[in-house]
């Protein structure tokens, strides 16, 4: 039988590596949207500190069928 969640679930993948602020052992990657569009991060999950951040694609987890032609 198939499990139906009630809220969509954000999927952050663990990074290896300290942060470089704080240094807990707690970074993960995720994409997350801003003024500037969509992002893909690395986060520090304990002072929010960002390692990392490159622009991801205009429409986020959506992929339009004319962005893979």
């Amino acid at each position: 039988m198939n499990e139906i969640r009630e809220n969509p679930v954000l999927e952050r993948i663990p990074v290896d590596g300290p942060c470089p602020r704080c240094g807990a052992e707690e970074l993960r990657r995720y994409p997350v949207v801003s003024e500037g569009g969509w992002f893909q991060v690395v986060k520090c999950q304990s002072c929010l500190y960002s390692v990392d951040r490159e622009p991801w694609s205009r429409l986020g987890p959506i992929q339009l069928l004319s962005d893979s032609l």
